[in-house]
């Protein structure tokens, strides 16, 4: 399993990260999700050349809206206030919430995670769904395990797997999550923008796997040689984009953070231009740039160009609230509460549009 070096503490869920660090985490990955989803699968040629100047949402005119990237973030964090002590217990906790959110009928799930969400409607337990993936999907949910539990490496450890194991079943998919997760802990830790040797210390210590040791050193490298991510990007051979591969997705977000150090901005558009699983990996680098800069330093423009309901931003503030308040107690606040049924009409509408968003890619430029 792996082993986080730099966590100090065993006991305790998050006792030294702040409400507005844990706000950075999400509003990090809902930006980062939403300003990427037009461009999900493009190849960074195209991006170009469907879209000139800066970055904006652009998913409905103006206006952004988040995907399930996001929307497993809120409902992990909604599960460590169900059960901010047990793993299994929060496993089972997550599950149920997966149920619902399958039920509410999202656009653009995940195969793997569509699949293990039919298991679970059919009775298979939680430590018994996840079916064989290395994809992205456990890694874009756990940024917020990484801080809730930065203090206590062991349960810090135990939560992510949880989660990972419930819909994926693979190592690769389990190691990219638990990266993201230490990435966020390793922050809570320095108090800032870690050094990247001390991310790269914490990154090898994950797996033994021949692969994954081949991963970081090639960040490493990339690093001491100050390539751009599209360069690092171009080394791993996703020269037409980033595919949704755990290992293609968290190296690639890693190395956009580390590359450029508090800056949220800059990291988000240099990862996003590399084009492919661009909300998964805008996702990602928003929640890693969000744990440093806090919720006051995501882009307000940005932020403000999210239209959503009912996991609006104002929900999102709030349960960063609620997180940060558990973070001093075992016993369990329960969740954020949110009008349900407004999911399904709300997705019905995410549908629509991309639909749309489908239908224009079949027309020029190409």
């Amino acid at each position: 399993m792996p082993q986080a070096r730099h966590s100090r503490g065993t006991t305790g869920a998050t006792r030294s990260i702040t409400a507005d660090q844990l706000e950075g985490v999400l509003l990090g990955t809902a930006v980062g999700d939403a300003l990427g989803l037009p461009a999900e699968n493009l190849t960074p040629k195209r991006i170009r050349k469907f879209w000139s100047g800066e970055w904006r949402m652009r998913f409905m005119g103006a206006w952004g809206m988040v995907s399930d990237d996001t929307e497993h973030t809120l409902l992990v964090a909604q599960s460590v206030l169900a059960q901010p002590v047990n793993a299994e217990a929060f496993q089972r906790a997550l599950a149920w919430k997966l149920r619902w959110w399958f039920a509410a009928l999202p656009a653009g799930v995940g195969f793997a995670t569509a699949r293990a969400c039919i298991k679970l409607w059919l009775g298979f337990p939680a430590r018994r769904a996840a079916v064989r993936s290395a994809g992205s999907g456990p890694a874009m949910r756990c940024a917020i395990l990484g801080a809730c539990f930065s203090t206590d490496a062991l349960r810090r450890r135990d939560f992510v797997s949880a989660s990972s194991t419930l819909t994926h079943r693979s190592w690769q998919a389990e190691v990219a999550a638990h990266a993201v997760s230490e990435c966020v802990a390793l922050v809570v830790h320095t108090q800032g923008q870690p050094e990247p040797w001390e991310v790269m210390e914490a990154l090898r210590t994950l797996s033994r796997e021949e692969e994954w040791r081949d991963l970081v050193s090639k960040m490493e490298t990339a690093l001491a040689s100050r390539l751009t991510v599209a360069e690092f990007v171009s080394e791993l051979g996703l020269e037409r984009g980033v595919t949704g591969y755990s290992l293609h997705v968290v190296p690639v977000a890693i190395y956009g953070w580390l590359r450029h150090p508090r800056d949220f901005r800059g990291a988000l558009i240099a990862a996003l231009e590399c084009g492919g699983d661009t909300d998964t990996v805008g996702a990602v680098v928003g929640a890693l740039a969000g744990a440093v800069a806090g919720g006051g330093g995501v882009p307000s423009e940005w932020v403000n160009s999210i239209h959503e309901w009912p996991r609006s931003v104002s929900f999102i503030r709030v349960l960063a609230i609620r997180l940060s308040q558990q973070g001093n107690s075992d016993k369990a606040l329960g969740s954020v509460r949110s009008f349900w049924p407004a999911v399904v009409l709300r997705n019905l509408l995410f549908l629509g549009v991309v639909l749309l968003h489908g239908f224009r890619r079949l027309l020029p430029p190409y």
